[in-house]
């Protein structure tokens, strides 16, 4: 009786001028078990919960078929996709096989420079914090106005992790990458190199059904580059898949995802130049038939408890573009 109303409700949210639309969620990471320094990260329980409730309450689709129905206005009511971003290897190894067993598709969105090994410079700094044997650490070397900072606990790294890479986020990439690798560097430690997929990987994806979308090279702030910086980007994250997949990827999405602060009409227009059937931003609510192809809509689901979980999707389902 919940789950008739909470469709009742959503096919109300989910159509405007008589037409549905669509929502499409994004997620990062998923993982075994909580970890302090992830909080924004679903655990595989934790997805596995959300996926069995998306199943029930939406009718969940393949990324490149939703797309081509809303644009033709075919889209079915309470229409869902479900992406990742980045390319890390545990939505393979954990959120593939959730996906799988409830008859799910999703998209993967990867930056190819940091398949087989690499590492962004986001997880360096979090890596290198939690593995850091100190109580505190001094960051007057880094000219970021921090100095004397606390390590005594999980939650002062996991706070101290999230200023860092805020702090960061729009540096130049290479004083961005100095920084977080003077990080690594302070203690000579040894961090992972298997947080991303292997190419191996992101072959068996598409093999197992799954859609596979470019996420660039890099992950750069498009908007930060110059143009030719920007093309070369996105279009060889592009062409490194399509060596991979032995086939055309057609869908992409821009790195935080912001327009005006993270990507502009620039970076559109270059996607657009690029033969791709849409891009996907990382501004929350639906996209309507209306909505530009290159410029949908993105929600990240917060929320861990069943109740709020839906109740935010309901809500996210009323933000109109």
């Amino acid at each position: 009786m919940i789950i008739g109303a909470a469709r009742a409700v959503i096919s109300r949210a989910c159509q405007r001028g008589g037409s549905p639309c669509l929502s499409v969620l994004i997620y990062h990471r998923v993982l075994e078990q909580p970890d302090p320094m992830l909080p924004g990260d679903v655990t595989k329980e934790e997805f596995l919960r959300q996926m069995e409730f998306m199943g029930r309450l939406f009718h969940v689709m393949d990324l490149g078929e939703a797309v081509d129905r809303l644009l033709d206005g075919t889209l079915p009511k309470r229409a869902l996709c479900i992406t990742f971003d980045d390319g890390y290897c545990d939505t393979y190894d954990l959120g593939c096989p959730v996906l799988e067993g409830l008859g799910l598709p999703a998209t993967f969105f990867l930056a190819t420079g940091y398949l087989d090994g690499g590492r962004m410079w986001n997880d360096t700094i979090i890596e290198a914090l939690r593995r850091d044997p100190a109580s505190g650490i001094d960051l007057s070397p880094l000219d970021l106005g921090l100095r004397w900072m606390d390590l005594s606990t999980a939650e002062a790294r996991r706070d101290l992790a999230v200023k860092l890479i805020r702090k960061l986020r729009y540096l130049p990439d290479e004083e961005r990458l100095s920084k977080a690798n003077w990080l690594q560097d302070r203690g000579g430690k040894s961090l992972p190199c298997d947080l991303m997929m292997s190419s191996d990987q992101v072959r068996d994806l598409s093999v197992r059904g799954m859609g596979v979308g470019a996420h660039t090279v890099t992950h750069p702030i498009l908007a930060s580059l110059q143009r030719d910086q920007a093309l070369c980007e996105i279009r060889e994250g592009k062409e490194h898949l399509e060596r991979i997949l032995g086939k055309k990827v057609e869908l992409f999405a821009y790195p935080n995802g912001k327009f005006g602060r993270d990507f502009s009409h620039r970076e559109v227009d270059l996607v657009a130049s690029l033969g791709f059937k849409a891009a996907l931003t990382a501004e929350p609510g639906v996209s309507c038939r209306s909505t530009p192809h290159f410029m949908l809509r993105r929600f990240t689901p917060w929320d861990r408890s069943a109740f709020k979980f839906v109740a935010r999707m309901v809500l996210n389902c009323r933000h109109w573009p």
